[in-house]
Order: structure tokens, then C-alpha cells, then sequence
């Protein structure tokens, strides 16, 4: 089954509705983290590449656009249908190459899905208006367009969710597309492709261009003028260079960056619900979110009974490779994530803080890294300012809301943010106060295809999902109409 489901993914770039080699005949190596070894290779693309997409999507984009919305809408219809029917399937690739438990591989499956049907219903429901001018001189009409050719940028934590999130709503608009996944885990973009080509999508509307080369490949197509539209997912520094990129030809942009997320739990919290929401705030897809829980805050009179209950929970998840019953934990991306999340409890122990559970590396193949617990964190340990993207719960203390409210706050950053309260005036007087795009009450999970998500600050600009997601992809454009009075 394994064998078949990676034999059958295409391993070409797709570019105006044919799968092609990169020009170079390059490939790179898609590797399986569980066990640091080569599951295939794909074409690496070259600038070249990356421009022979642009002049396909560009190509397509007056018939895209005038492609009436039902007949958008129903594409990615009969898209969301063939990726439920092959859920197993795309769990399964999923998890091959970027590691997370089968589970939580057919969840993202249908919540990947689930942005397909929601701009789909979107699609025929883009609207403009009709008014009369104060003066009574002009009517004014207001419609909206596609905004043009897109290059959509997705990481590879999600691997079919981010594809789903951004291409959906771009289908819907009228947008053509270049796509270029993460070079780890560029095999589910590539099954995508070949699913909107079943579902009907027209050639040059969708190109994927998969390399090592991001810098090179990019620059030039955001500095050419043909692109208008970018949605980036990734860091804040990626992204920092990315808009000065886009500043020359002023290309629209969507930024969902970096995160650091805080949790707080106040004395009024029921524990059970809050160990439970930190649990998932903290370990979906093994804390390589940028919406996990990275600086968790408990007041003073609960912080040893909730350290003491999360440890337990979280000494008792089973790691291993994802494909295997009953495992919580998969490996991290590659090594060099399983440094990082292990240089910050280093870094942090050295400090002062105390370990209640995992912070060892263990030896054996792949890039595991066990659930952890750290207590004590002193202000000036690197976890306080660090993006972990891994596995450990950092637990600091406070005594006043005012406290807790300010450290929240003390950060870049602001996509995310959890609060635990029984209190609703406490509940929505902190949710106000929290300087994030986004904010869990008595939940550690945010992301619904329905919702806007997004960030404030140093985290990103514009929104994914929900009614305003297919606007990111939209032009208003206001026609004067003389009534003659």
C-alpha cells in the first residue's frame, strides 16, 4: 500500500495542464522523517521552470475569468468529492512524508477538503452594488474582478490543507494559479493537481513548480510584473523579503507568518478543560503549527496541580512512526526541527528550569522528539521569544491579570492566543486585550474552514478562509454612470 500510494503520484512539474521535467532534468529528494530515508524524487524546477508557469497561468487567465462562477463553483464540488473518496490515500501520503499519526492525517484530509466546499459556495456568491451618487449626478456601480495571476507559497506542516486554503479561494475568484509547495513534502500538492484535472479544472489554471530553489525561482517572477497577486505561508523573516519583493510592481499580498502563541490559564479555569484545550493547543501535528500554544501561562494557585496533569498526559503518548496503530506522536520534519526544539529546552534547563517530562533525545532512525514538559522558564530563556515548532510545553506562572495580559502581549507576534476562564466578563475583556488574529476561549483549536484566520502585527496580513477569504483574491472596480439630473 505504501509502495503504491507514492508510485502513483505524478513526480513532474505541471505546468499548462501537462506534467513535465524540470528543463535541467534535476529532481529532489522527498524523504520519509520516520525513518530518514528516500521515499522518491520529484523535478526540481529552475527559474526557467518557474516563468514557463507564469506564461501558462497568464495565458489562462481571460477565460478563467470569464468562466461563469456555477461552473467554478462545481469543480471544486466534484475536487471535494474525490478527496474524501480517497482520504485513505492522501492520509497516507500525508503522513510518509511529513510524519504525523495516520489520524491526524485524515483529519486534515477533511479539513483540507472542507475549504474546496466552502469557496465553492462562495464562488457564486461574489456581489457588488448599485447606488446613487449624494449629489443624485451619478449612479455608481461597483463590481468585482479577479485580481489576476497568482503565486500561491505554501510550507509543508499542512501539506494538503494550505494547498486547499489557498487555491480554493483563488479558483473560485477567477484566479490562475502558480503553486509551489515546500520541497519536503511536495508529493500531496502534486496528487491535488492531478484530482482538479479530474474534477474538470481547465489547463494553465493551476501550475505547480516544485524546487530547492525558492529564492531563485521566485524573485523573478514577483519582480517580472505578470504575477498580481501573492499568498505566502511561512516565517516572518521569509516574509519580510518576500513583500520587499512584491513592493516594485506593487503586488497585492496575503501573509500568514510566524507565531507565539500564548495560553492562559486564569484561577476561575475548569482544569479539566483547560489541560485538555492546552493538550491540543499544544500537540496538533506534533506542536509544528504556527498556531500552537508556545508560552503557557497559569495563575500561581494552579500552576503545580496543571503541570502536574499535563506532564501526565503528555508522558503518556506514544511516539512513533505515524503509519503504526495507536501512535500520538510522529517525528518532527527533519533534523534540523528536532535541533531546534531541542536547543530550546537545553537553553532553557541551563537557565534554571526543570524538566517534568521528555527533553531527551532519543537514538534509533528518524526525527522523533518526545513530548515535554518544561517548569521554572526564567525571562531571559530563548523559548520566551522562540517559535518552537515541536513538542514542548513551556509553563510559566502568573499572579494578576494585568500580568498576564502583558506578557501575552510582549511578543512580534500575533496570530494566536488561548485563554481558560469560567468568567464572561474576565473572557471577553482579556479577548480584547489579547493582540492576536485569532483567540481560543475555553478551546485549543481555531482553524475552521469557516472562519477568517489570520494575524495582527509581525504574524501577517490579510485573511484565509471564511466569507472575506475569497475577497483577498478580488479587485473592486467603481463605474460612474450620469443619471442626467
Amino acid at each position: 500500500m505504501t509502495t503504491t500510494v507514492v508510485r502513483d503520484v505524478p513526480k513532474q512539474l505541471f505546468i499548462g495542464g501537462s506534467w513535465q521535467d524540470a528543463e535541467s532534468g534535476r529532481t529532489l529528494v522527498v524523504d520519509n522523517p520516520a525513518t530518514g530515508e528516500e521515499l522518491c524524487r520529484v523535478a526540481d524546477g529552475s527559474p526557467a521552470d518557474g516563468q514557463r508557469a507564469v506564461d501558462a497561468a497568464v495565458a489562462a487567465q481571460p477565460a478563467w475569468a470569464a468562466t461563469p462562477p456555477r461552473v467554478r463553483s462545481e469543480i471544486l464540488r466534484r475536487a471535494y468529492d474525490l478527496i474524501i473518496a480517497r482520504t485513505e490515500d492522501l492520509a497516507l501520503l500525508m503522513t510518509l512524508e511529513m510524519g504525523k499519526p495516520l489520524a491526524e492525517a485524515r483529519a486534515e484530509v477533511a479539513y483540507g477538503a472542507e475549504f474546496f466546499r466552502w469557496f465553492s459556495e462562495e464562488a457564486v456568491r461574489v456581489d457588488g452594488g448599485l447606488m446613487t451618487a449624494p449629489d443624485g449626478k451619478n449612479r455608481l456601480l461597483v463590481t468585482r474582478q479577479p485580481v489576476g495571476p497568482c503565486l500561491l507559497i505554501t510550507p509543508w506542516n499542512f501539506p494538503l490543507a494550505m494547498g486547499t486554503r489557498k487555491i480554493g479561494p483563488a479558483i473560485a475568484a477567477g484566479c490562475t494559479i502558480v503553486l509551489k509547495p515546500a520541497p519536503q513534502t511536495p508529493l500531496t500538492s502534486l496528487a491535488l493537481a492531478a484530482i482538479l484535472t479530474e474534477a474538470g479544472l481547465p489547463d494553465g489554471v493551476l501550475n505547480i513548480v516544485t524546487t530547492t530553489d525558492a529564492a531563485g525561482v521566485i524573485e523573478p517572477l514577483l519582480r517580472g510584473g505578470q504575477i498580481r497577486k501573492l499568498s505566502f505561508t511561512g516565517s516572518t523573516a521569509v516574509g519580510r523579503i518576500l513583500l520587499a519583493q512584491c513592493a516594485d510592481t506593487v503586488i497585492r499580498t496575503s501573509m500568514e507568518l510566524g507565531g507565539n502563541a500564548p495560553l492562559i490559564v486564569f484561577e476561575d479555569a475548569d482544569l479539566d478543560v483547560a489541560v485538555e484545550g492546552t493538550m491540543v493547543a499544544k500537540m496538533r501535528n506534533m506542536g509544528e503549527s504556527c498556531c500552537a500554544a508556545n508560552r503557557i501561562y497559569v495563575h500561581t494557585s494552579l500552576a503545580e496541580e496543571f503541570a502536574t496533569r499535563l506532564a501526565a498526559r503528555m508522558a503518556a503518548l506514544t511516539v512513533g512512526p505515524g503509519t503504526e496503530p495507536g501512535i500520538d506522536v510522529g517525528p518532527l520534519i527533519d533534523t534540523a526541527g528536532r535541533s531546534k526544539a531541542h536547543d530550546v529546552v537545553c537553553d532553557a534547563v541551563k537557565r534554571g528550569a526543570t524538566v517534568l517530562t521528555g527533553g531527551e533525545l532519543p537514538e534509533g532512525p528518524g526525527s522523533f522528539y518526545p513530548p515535554t514538559v518544561l517548569t521554572g522558564i526564567t525571562p531571559d530563556a530563548a523559548i520566551n521569544d522562540t517559535e518552537v515548532f515541536g513538542p514542548v510545553a513551556a509553563i510559566l506562572t502568573f499572579d494578576t491579570e494585568e500580568e498576564a495580559v502583558t506578557a501575552a502581549n510582549d511578543t512580534e507576534f500575533g496570530l494566536a492566543a488561548y485563554l481558560f476562564t469560567q468568567n464572561l466578563d474576565r473572557a471577553l475583556r482579556v479577548a480584547e486585550r489579547l493582540e492576536s488574529g485569532m483567540i481560543g476561549l475555553n478551546t485549543g483549536l481555531v482553524s475552521n474552514p469557516a472562519a477568517p484566520f489570520g494575524g495582527v502585527k509581525q504574524s501577517g496580513l490579510g485573511r484565509e478562509g471564511g466569507r472575506v477569504g475569497i475577497g483577498e483574491f478580488l479587485e473592486y472596480k467603481y463605474i460612474a454612470i450620469p443619471t442626467g439630473a
